[in-house]
């Protein structure tokens, strides 16, 4: 079908061999992409509580800093920790990025592995986490 977007999970043998199905099926031309799944929401919820309850109760570099900016903080360290690095470049306007991955394409071990780091660093520095970050 023209125009059609198909995902499918695969949850066992009859789901596979629907998805193979449609693939034979399938014109010449259509792109296939076999992906982990990305972060679940219960995750991302998980991880933004956290983020509030960081910026709660520690300030960085002087401040106190709003919850989108610990994420900002938090995914950059943990990219350095596990060795994905981190790039710095100037902006638009002469400003500094950090050019950093995306929570949202994150596959649900790597969101995982962030979910730890972050729980790490909160065990190190003496803040509580709340109910709504699941510890």
């Amino acid at each position: 079908v023209s125009g059609m977007k198909r995902i499918w999970k695969l949850t066992g043998e009859a789901a596979k061999k629907a998805a193979c199905q449609e693939i034979l099926a399938a014109p010449d031309g259509h792109v296939v992409t076999l992906a982990e799944p990305t972060r679940n929401l219960e995750q991302s919820a998980k991880f933004h509580a956290m983020c509030g309850d960081i910026a709660r109760q520690k300030p960085f570099a002087g401040q106190m800093r709003k919850p989108e900016q610990w994420k900002v903080l938090l995914v950059s360290g943990h990219a350095v920790a596990t060795k994905q690095g981190s790039e710095m470049v100037p902006g638009l306007e002469g400003e500094w990025c950090n050019l950093r991955e995306s929570t949202a394409s994150m596959g649900v071990k790597r969101m995982s592995s962030l979910i730890e780091y972050v729980i790490a660093y909160c065990a190190e520095n003496g803040i509580m986490l709340s109910a709504q970050s699941g510890d």
